[in-house]
Protein backbone atom coordinates (compact mmCIF):
# COMPACT_ATOMS: atom_id res chain seq x y z
CA UNK A 1 0.00 0.00 0.00
CA UNK A 2 1.23 3.50 -0.73
CA UNK A 3 0.31 6.13 1.85
CA UNK A 4 1.23 9.76 1.24
CA UNK A 5 3.75 8.61 -1.36
CA UNK A 6 5.40 6.17 1.04
CA UNK A 7 5.41 2.42 0.52
CA UNK A 8 3.67 0.53 3.35
CA UNK A 9 4.40 -3.19 2.92
CA UNK A 10 1.52 -5.43 3.97
CA UNK A 11 0.93 -9.17 4.17
CA UNK A 12 -2.80 -9.64 4.41
CA UNK A 13 -3.24 -13.22 3.21
CA UNK A 14 -3.02 -14.65 6.73
CA UNK A 15 -5.66 -12.40 8.29
CA UNK A 16 -8.72 -14.24 9.62
CA UNK A 17 -11.69 -14.25 7.27
CA UNK A 18 -14.53 -16.73 7.84
CA UNK A 19 -15.04 -19.86 9.92
CA UNK A 20 -11.45 -19.97 11.14
CA UNK A 21 -10.09 -19.64 7.61
CA UNK A 22 -7.77 -16.92 6.34
CA UNK A 23 -8.12 -14.80 3.21
CA UNK A 24 -5.58 -17.08 1.56
CA UNK A 25 -7.59 -20.18 2.49
CA UNK A 26 -10.70 -18.76 0.86
CA UNK A 27 -9.50 -16.85 -2.19
CA UNK A 28 -6.32 -18.76 -3.00
CA UNK A 29 -6.08 -22.06 -4.84
CA UNK A 30 -7.25 -23.98 -1.74
CA UNK A 31 -10.40 -21.89 -1.67
CA UNK A 32 -11.03 -22.45 -5.35
CA UNK A 33 -10.73 -26.21 -4.92
CA UNK A 34 -12.85 -26.26 -1.76
CA UNK A 35 -15.56 -23.79 -2.78
CA UNK A 36 -15.85 -24.33 -6.52
CA UNK A 37 -15.71 -21.52 -9.07
CA UNK A 38 -19.01 -19.78 -8.33
CA UNK A 39 -18.58 -19.47 -4.55
CA UNK A 40 -14.88 -18.75 -4.96
CA UNK A 41 -15.63 -15.84 -7.29
CA UNK A 42 -18.07 -14.47 -4.72
CA UNK A 43 -15.45 -14.82 -1.98
CA UNK A 44 -12.84 -12.99 -4.08
CA UNK A 45 -15.21 -10.07 -4.69
CA UNK A 46 -16.17 -10.02 -0.99
CA UNK A 47 -12.52 -9.90 0.10
CA UNK A 48 -11.76 -7.11 -2.38
CA UNK A 49 -14.69 -5.04 -1.12
CA UNK A 50 -13.67 -5.64 2.51
CA UNK A 51 -10.08 -4.59 1.81
CA UNK A 52 -11.24 -1.45 0.02
CA UNK A 53 -13.54 -0.50 2.88
CA UNK A 54 -11.31 -1.48 5.81
CA UNK A 55 -8.07 -0.06 4.45
CA UNK A 56 -9.76 2.94 2.81
CA UNK A 57 -7.74 2.47 -0.37
CA UNK A 58 -8.42 3.85 -3.83
CA UNK A 59 -8.07 0.45 -5.47
CA UNK A 60 -7.06 -3.16 -4.82
CA UNK A 61 -4.75 -4.85 -7.31
CA UNK A 62 -5.35 -8.52 -8.08
CA UNK A 63 -2.39 -10.68 -9.11
CA UNK A 64 -2.77 -12.54 -12.36
CA UNK A 65 -2.45 -16.05 -10.91
CA UNK A 66 -6.08 -17.16 -10.81
CA UNK A 67 -7.52 -13.88 -12.04
CA UNK A 68 -8.22 -15.45 -15.42
CA UNK A 69 -10.89 -17.52 -13.66
CA UNK A 70 -12.76 -14.39 -12.57
CA UNK A 71 -15.55 -13.14 -14.80
CA UNK A 72 -15.96 -9.73 -13.22
CA UNK A 73 -14.09 -7.68 -10.69
CA UNK A 74 -15.36 -4.81 -8.59
CA UNK A 75 -14.67 -1.27 -9.79
CA UNK A 76 -11.16 0.06 -9.18
CA UNK A 77 -9.69 -3.43 -9.13
CA UNK A 78 -7.10 -3.92 -11.88
CA UNK A 79 -5.38 -7.21 -12.61
CA UNK A 80 -1.59 -6.91 -12.74
CA UNK A 81 1.20 -9.36 -13.40
CA UNK A 82 2.60 -11.07 -10.31
CA UNK A 83 6.03 -9.87 -11.42
CA UNK A 84 4.95 -6.37 -10.38
CA UNK A 85 4.48 -7.58 -6.81
CA UNK A 86 7.98 -9.02 -6.80
CA UNK A 87 9.42 -5.75 -8.09
CA UNK A 88 7.55 -3.90 -5.39
CA UNK A 89 8.82 -6.32 -2.77
CA UNK A 90 12.40 -5.75 -3.85
CA UNK A 91 11.85 -2.00 -3.67
CA UNK A 92 10.82 -2.33 -0.02
CA UNK A 93 14.38 -3.34 0.79
CA UNK A 94 16.05 -0.71 -1.41
CA UNK A 95 17.99 1.59 0.91
CA UNK A 96 17.69 4.44 -1.56
CA UNK A 97 13.91 4.59 -1.16
CA UNK A 98 12.25 6.31 1.76
CA UNK A 99 10.58 3.74 3.97
CA UNK A 100 7.54 4.35 6.10
CA UNK A 101 8.83 3.21 9.47
CA UNK A 102 11.97 4.02 11.35
CA UNK A 103 12.14 2.08 14.59
CA UNK A 104 8.35 1.73 14.66
CA UNK A 105 7.54 5.42 14.19
CA UNK A 106 5.39 6.47 11.27
CA UNK A 107 6.33 9.66 9.40
CA UNK A 108 2.85 10.92 10.24
CA UNK A 109 3.68 10.55 13.94
CA UNK A 110 6.79 12.65 13.39
CA UNK A 111 4.78 15.38 11.66
CA UNK A 112 2.26 15.59 14.50
CA UNK A 113 4.93 16.32 17.13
Amino acid sequence: MIVDGILEPLELAHLPYKKGKTFEDCVGIRGLKRLGKKKWRQAVCDVIERLKADLEVDYVVVGDGNATRLRELPADCPVCANANAFRGGYRVWDDKLETSYTYGVSPRDKEEK
